[in-house]
């Protein structure tokens, strides 16, 4: 299965996600998550982790923000340092970044969510 962000949910949950619409962005992309096989299925999990984490986040639920968070890299962490389009590499260390300042007592409103990096197709 190939994943095309240029256009239709995938492209939509990007650009959500963005703009901070953290929640609207968990919902486009689970209308492609529902129809994916493995391993793009576990993938698109991760990713939407990261997203319902940051909503978490808005709605000040520290806790929530950082299980989801080590759950997403447990998914992610399976994964090459490039998959289905998206520099999975950087988006894991922007996560654990995120982790590290969350875990440090950083105020939460200063924690930036991960920048998701498509790459393009070859």
């Amino acid at each position: 299965m190939s994943f095309d962000w240029t256009q239709g949910p995938l492209a939509a949950g990007l650009r959500l996600y963005e703009a901070g619409e953290f929640f609207a962005a968990h919902e486009e992309w689970e209308i492609v998550w529902l129809k994916s096989p493995e391993p793009e299925k576990t993938f698109l999990q991760g990713l939407i982790q990261v997203t319902a984490a940051f909503h978490h986040l808005q709605r000040n639920n520290r806790l929530g923000t950082v299980l989801l968070l080590q759950a997403a890299l447990r998914r992610l962490d399976r994964y090459p340092a490039s998959f289905g389009g998206i520099s999975v590499a950087s988006l894991r260390d922007d996560v654990r970044d995120c982790l590290l300042k969350l875990e440090e007592s950083e105020d939460p409103s200063r924690v930036v969510s991960p920048r998701i990096r498509t790459q393009p197709k070859p």
